[in-house]
């Protein structure tokens, strides 16, 4: 007994096709706004390309748009058979293909499903990869003369101000690190032998943060400089005055800017299928009453049998297929014996 049966006349038959038609178009843009996404997804992942621990970041943003171009592709050739189905005459062409083109559509929906899932899932490994990339990064800021790390400085310095944040976790991480460097500090002063030589790996290492960790916003001067030195500046206390930095942490900043462009394609890929109306077209006039009259009545289904049914027969279809990938195994290896 086949599944939600619908009856159609050739009114009812002409706005399915129509509305179907409309859908896949509307469909093909938005694969096109998918594929959009994943390449303007791709580009700002590269120009942080450096803060990134590995390149497996680039696996979703890839898929992203892998996926564009095939739902650009299958939704294009399926608003063409709604278009021809117009006309019964034309759609007989088309009549060969489309239960493939169907079963193709429903694997597509389910890698489209997956898709989706990754974009929602991918935040989790994208936090840690953001942690350990800003970690390393900070660590280079300092060496803006050693090839391959020369920008460092220039995108960490361009991220702190663009996000408005400051450090990996917060502003404190920059007394961590040394990130000034040797060339600008004077080694003959006592203020500089007593920092390297009160730290185990021999570092220069302050209280103060990077001048872009500064907000603009404050009324007060950065204090970017001895920032625990309550002393070293007016009217100034460190643990009940706000602070005129960045507060939040470049990895919370990162996370959420990616994380939002990820749950906005993860929404979006689910709109790109229509195969469930193409089903009706093809089934409404596969069943029409009389072929040659195209004002008799026909019925739409979305399965030909019951679900169960369905199933049933697909695994059957399965085992036969295995089985006769088995007897021809068999036979070859029959015919290489006799001889």
């Amino acid at each position: 007994m086949a599944l939600m049966v619908v009856k159609f006349d050739l009114k009812k038959r002409v706005k399915l096709a129509q509305t179907v038609w409309f859908m896949y178009w509307f469909a093909v843009l938005a694969g096109i706004l998918l594929l959009s996404l994943g390449l303007f997804f791709k580009i700002e992942l590269r120009k942080r390309s450096e803060l990134m621990d590995n390149n497996e970041s680039h696996f979703l943003p890839n898929l992203l748009i892998i996926m564009g171009l095939i739902a650009c592709g299958i939704n294009a050739f399926g608003g063409k058979v709604c278009y021809d189905s117009l006309d019964p005459l034309k759609f007989v062409k088309w009549k060969t293909v489309l239960k493939p083109f169907l079963v193709f559509c429903v694997v597509f929906n389910a890698l489209l499903l997956v898709t989706a899932l990754f974009c929602f899932v991918m935040r989790i490994p994208l936090q840690f990869t953001l942690a350990e990339g800003l970690k390393n990064g900070m660590k280079y800021y300092k060496d803006s003369d050693t090839p391959g790390r020369c920008y460092m400085k220039r995108t960490l310095d361009l991220m702190q101000m663009e996000f408005r944040c400051c450090g990996n976790d917060n502003y404190r991480d920059w007394f961590e690190i040394q990130w000034v460097s040797n060339r600008y500090l004077d080694f003959s002063a006592k203020e500089v032998k007593d920092r390297i030589g009160s730290n185990v790996d021999g570092q220069y290492l302050m209280d103060g943060v990077p001048f872009s960790c500064c907000n603009p916003g404050s009324p007060r001067p950065c204090i970017q400089q001895q920032m625990t030195n309550n002393s070293a500046h007016y009217s100034y206390d460190h643990y009940t005055e706000e602070l005129n930095v960045w507060k939040r942490g470049c990895r919370d900043a990162l996370l959420s800017y990616y994380g939002g462009i990820m749950n906005t394609i993860g929404a979006l890929v689910v709109l790109i299928s229509v195969t469930v109306g193409l089903q009706y077209v093809q089934s409404s006039l596969s069943s029409l009453a009389n072929p040659e009259d195209v004002e008799s009545e026909s019925e739409g289904f979305l399965l030909e049998k019951s679900v169960k049914e369905t199933f049933t027969d697909i695994m059957t279809k399965m085992k036969t297929m295995g089985k006769g990938v088995k007897v021809e195994e068999g036979g070859e290896e029959g015919i290489a014996t006799r001889e």
